[in-house]
């Protein structure tokens, strides 16, 4: 049989952040037993008409 060639892995940047964002994640379910999620904002349609938008002023005026 033939033996292949292993090519030298290399660790980029982006399998870094992976793997971290894993941990991380992982590591949060241990200590809460669930994933917490902060972001609370609901998405506003953007075909919803709403009112107060063309009202606001902007902020420094």
């Amino acid at each position: 049989m033939k033996t292949k060639k292993i090519k030298s892995m290399r660790i980029t940047q982006d399998d870094f952040m992976l793997a971290n964002r894993k941990a991380s994640r992982e590591e949060e379910i241990a200590l809460h037993g669930k994933q917490i999620s902060f972001r609370k904002v609901m998405h506003r349609s953007a075909k919803q008409y709403d009112r107060k938008k063309g009202k606001a002023i902007p902020q420094g005026e």
